[in-house]
């Protein structure tokens, strides 16, 4: 690996830590649902990608364990303290959002 490399994957790393912390401090009123709709992606697929880097390198890792590093808590918690049900419109605008992207 180059200083070039290391600094990349460094910054790299510190924009995930901030995406994380800006997700468990900043912004816990964005559900999982409106971050699918309008990303394509959400906190338990950050935990998924989180997991599978951890496998690639050697590190078994539960999902709740990936789940604890994204959510900042366990997920029974962050969910107690932050999901809402989803609304109809929430709902009909990711069945929307999945038929777009899935073609």
């Amino acid at each position: 690996m180059t200083d070039s490399d290391f600094e990349t994957t460094q910054i790299e790393a510190a924009a995930f830590r901030r995406l994380l912390q800006h997700l468990m401090s900043e912004r816990t009123d964005v559900q999982n649902i409106d971050l699918m709709i309008h990303a394509g992606f959400c906190r338990n697929c950050l935990s998924d990608w989180y997991r599978e880097a951890a496998e690639q390198r050697g590190i078994t890792m539960t999902k709740d364990e990936a789940r604890e590093a994204v959510y900042g808590m366990p997920f029974s918690q962050w969910k107690a303290q932050h999901q809402r049900e989803a609304t109809p419109e929430q709902l009909a605008a990711f069945e929307a959002a999945q038929r777009r992207h899935s073609r």
